[in-house]
């Protein structure tokens, strides 16, 4: 067991003596805290180095001293929706580690809340630029250098049960998640057999991000899942983990949905 820090929860980790990753490289966007973190910290675990993004610079100096340092981490700072920021990522992550094989699309932003109608469109293109077109401009720039050439490359991209149905307030942001979703698909469709493209998809998740969708009433809304508590970001690590390893070697264009079972009652909470 290990004490979430964000979240104060013990939560399983995964074993030491697994070592999936050994060898292996993965860059991770959007890590400096939350779920992006976690999925930095389990692909360590299991024996891989990581480059991890975001857009301040002490958070992510932090998250990387808090991975191990410099021999399994590097970090590098800017907009996901930053064309030199991503050259610039992927090029430091070739320069420190000498490969890139994993690739974990988990940036996303959502700074509207309220009906899609009433949505500015100018925050509405941002929000698509950031969680669908950055994740398709990572891919296609990690591929330029390099992901697919050493066999058992993976994409897993991080959506959100929002974007399988319909959520309140949260249209936008479910919108663009739902496209993500499709790019996914097209991806794996694509650029099968060298590379496999997978997607999450969770319901909420104890993060920072997510305080506004929870907080006040975890546990009214927890009663609502049949597993009784809503996620961590151990959760959605785990499950990234195995998207990425071999273990999913013959997984491609799915998204798995990490929900604690309340999608069964159809509510996304």
């Amino acid at each position: 067991m290990r004490l979430d820090e964000e979240t104060g929860i013990q939560v399983e980790q995964g074993p030491s003596a697994d070592r999936r990753f050994e060898g292996r490289v993965a860059v991770v966007t959007g890590a400096s805290r939350g779920i992006g973190l976690a999925i930095a910290r389990r692909l360590i675990s299991e024996g891989a180095r990581v480059c991890v993004t975001a857009r301040k610079p002490g958070p992510l100096e932090d998250a990387v001293e808090q991975l191990g340092g410099p021999g399994v981490a590097v970090g590098v700072a800017g907009r996901a929706d930053d064309a030199e920021h991503r050259a610039h990522a992927v090029r430091a992550t070739i320069d420190a580690f000498g490969r890139i094989d994993v690739l974990v699309n988990n940036t996303g932003i959502n700074p509207v809340y309220g009906p899609m109608t009433e949505t500015d469109t100018g925050a509405a293109a941002k929000v698509f630029d950031v969680n669908v077109i950055a994740a398709l401009s990572w891919t296609d720039e990690v591929r330029k250098l390099g992901l697919g050439h050493h066999g058992g490359a993976a994409i897993v991209n991080v959506a959100s049960i929002a974007g399988l149905r319909p959520s309140p307030g949260i249209g936008v942001y479910g919108a663009s998640k739902a496209a993500l979703i499709h790019v996914t698909s097209q991806l794996a469709l694509e650029l099968a057999p060298r590379i496999r493209v997978n997607a999450v998809a969770p319901a909420v998740v104890k993060t920072r991000f997510a305080t506004a969708l929870y907080e006040g009433r975890e546990r009214e809304l927890a009663a609502g899942y049949p597993l009784g508590r809503l996620g961590v970001p151990d959760d959605v690590a785990a499950a990234v983990a195995f998207l990425a390893s071999d273990d999913a070697s013959w997984i491609t264009g799915q998204t798995l949905t990490l929900d604690g079972g309340v999608g069964l009652g159809g509510a996304i909470g």
